[in-house]
């Protein structure tokens, strides 16, 4: 049984959701609805109707963002990318403590700190974040309260349909499935199926025990409010790592010889592993960068077309140790071990000797191979 910290208006967060012994219960999404070629769909595919609200920080809205780049579907799906550290959503309310996402703000030049009113300062506007497009919303909460939300928990990403003015999903797992299959005729890269159906079955293996063990693992190591839960939590965790690095010890995508979905879901957690969940959420039991089968998957996808656009591991480091003051009052950052740079270097993975997909490596991102003095140093 999950138990839900709300606030008084019923406005909540992951960080609310826990169980009587100290585990974190992630709660499932409550917005479920298809954008579906289906004859008769109340959510069609079709160019310039759909919007994502995203935060670069947010490994689920990553999923998204990732999709949308690799079939090229930037022109037929809008994005609004929202401020990386977490505000009052209602700040001009005193009994109501709900922090959550913010858009920029472009104009007024205010200086913010984090919800408790500690650390920074930081800015209200970055270039790559934007104001509402729409509706002048100042935070996500309140797209979904004007699209008559009733759960309480103000996630991104939200696909969100334009002409009808509503939330279609808030469930990444499910929005990268749409992006993948329903906007083929206007997507740039059509022929790109990241969920074939020869790997569907061994895709749907993987992610039944990496999302809770890994995606959501390093959460639940994170959150934990026990000593016991933390336990149970690191021991699984370490252990779908382990077997995530032999699985990739001898094929090249976790699936099987072509990139898929499944993919998509394992870099965003690998990529922000050493950078943010080593140091916050406690997972120092492995790293990536130690992994020479993992660093090398993972730079294999980082220098795919268009996929290290969708990274900002500035954004990504601001939010975690910024937005959470139970967890780091003062909102210090660690410097780290710029794993972003890690990833330029030339990877190994073509010596596996299977299909990468056919997703290619724009000339300009080929670099050569790291001197051995390179890659001790980047580890």
């Amino acid at each position: 049984m999950t138990r839900l910290n709300a606030t008084k208006s019923g406005a909540r967060t992951a960080l609310d959701e826990m169980s009587p012994d100290g585990s974190f219960k992630r709660v499932d999404a409550a917005w479920r609805n298809k954008i579906s070629k289906e004859p008769g769909s109340m959510f069609p595919p079709d160019k310039n109707r759909y919007h994502l609200y995203v935060a670069y920080a947010c490994p689920w809205a990553h999923r998204t963002l990732m999709t949308r780049a690799i079939k090229g579907l930037e022109d037929v799906i809008s994005v609004t990318v929202v401020m990386p550290v977490w505000q009052k959503t209602k700040p001009d309310d005193p009994n109501d403590s709900h922090n959550g996402w913010i858009f920029a703000d472009k104009t007024s030049g205010k200086v913010l700190k984090n919800p408790a009113g500690l650390g920074g300062p930081f800015p209200s506007s970055y270039p790559q974040n934007e104001e509402d497009p729409f509706y002048n919303a100042k935070s996500i909460r309140e797209i979904y309260e004007m699209a008559g939300d009733k759960d309480g928990k103000y996630t991104v990403p939200i696909l969100f349909d334009k002409w009808s003015q509503t939330i279609v999903s808030n469930e990444s797992s499910e929005i990268i499935q749409m992006l993948n299959s329903e906007f083929d005729e206007y997507a740039t890269s059509p022929d790109i199926d990241l969920e074939p159906k020869d790997l569907r079955e061994a895709m749907q293996s993987v992610d039944s025990w990496i999302y809770p063990n890994l995606n959501n693992g390093v959460y639940r190591c994170g959150f934990a409010q026990t000593q016991e839960a933390y336990d149970v939590a690191i021991d699984e965790l370490t252990a779908a790592f382990d077997r995530v690095e032999d699985i990739l010890s001898r094929q090249r995508f976790i699936a099987g010889d072509q990139f898929t979905l499944s993919d998509i879901r394992l870099f965003v957690t690998l990529l922000r592993f050493d950078e943010v969940y080593v140091v916050y959420f406690k997972t120092n039991t492995r790293s990536v960068a130690n992994s020479s089968v993992l660093l090398n998957y993972c730079r294999d996808i980082y220098q795919m077309t268009r996929v290290a656009e969708t990274v900002d591991m500035h954004q990504i480091k601001e939010h975690y140790f910024c937005s959470h003051p139970d967890l780091n009052k003062l909102s210090i950052v660690p410097r780290g071990p710029n794993f972003e740079r890690m990833l330029k270097e030339r990877h190994n993975r073509d010596d596996l000797g299977i299909k990468r997909t056919k997703i290619s490596v724009s000339d300009d991102e080929k670099s050569p191979p790291p001197s051995e003095a390179s890659v001790l140093s980047s580890i």
